[in-house]
């Protein structure tokens, strides 16, 4: 099996001073950058999926500075960019033919946000048959709020990491990703 490591969305407009700043956003960049230079170290393959929000979106909006790749996880001119327009990072997307270049591709996934693109991701990953480790502590959530109740995005990130958890993908910290490829 080849591990390659999917960053999804590691763009500007979630970090502070952005459109749609999430909770944390920087210490999970830290994080996935630390997971990217294993893999860049260790000659693993890394893809990288950029969003790609219509003009009335708000953010992520194509061609402004808060669709940019945060600094820290910036794509190497050999690594393969997928640019979607959905949650999912394989609809209407070549990252399907992406993966089918390695033999048995098994899946790290890191990114934002959690509570959406990162978790119909990896929850088509798991349905098209891939095995997924998430890494947790490399992903970011932003709070939302529902019938007068607000969730703080910690709260968010943490049930949207159990329930994919509990079916979907092997959760783990960077660190224990990291020691285990060791």
């Amino acid at each position: 099996m080849t591990s390659v490591l999917v960053l999804v969305d590691i763009q500007r407009d979630y970090f502070p001073g952005g459109n749609l700043p999430l909770v944390a956003p920087d210490d999970a960049a830290d994080r996935a950058a630390s997971l990217l230079e294993h893999f860049r170290a260790s000659g693993l393959p890394v893809i990288h999926v950029r969003h790609e929000g219509e003009p009335d979106a708000g953010f992520l909006v194509a061609r402004t500075a808060g669709a940019e790749f945060d600094d820290r996880v910036a794509p190497r001119p050999s690594e393969p960019v997928v640019v979607k327009k959905n949650p999912n990072a394989f609809l209407d997307t070549p990252l399907q033919e992406e993966l089918d270049r390695y033999e048995e591709a098994q899946l790290v996934v890191a990114g934002m946000m959690t509570s959406m693109c990162v978790d119909a991701t990896v929850r088509a990953a798991s349905d098209l048959g891939f095995p997924v480790t998430v890494a947790a502590d490399a992903c970011a959530a932003p709070d939302l709020a529902y019938g007068g109740t607000t969730v703080p995005g910690a709260m968010v990130h943490a049930a949207f990491i159990a329930a994919l958890g509990s079916a979907y993908a092997r959760v783990q910290t960077v660190e224990e990703i990291t020691a285990s490829a060791a």
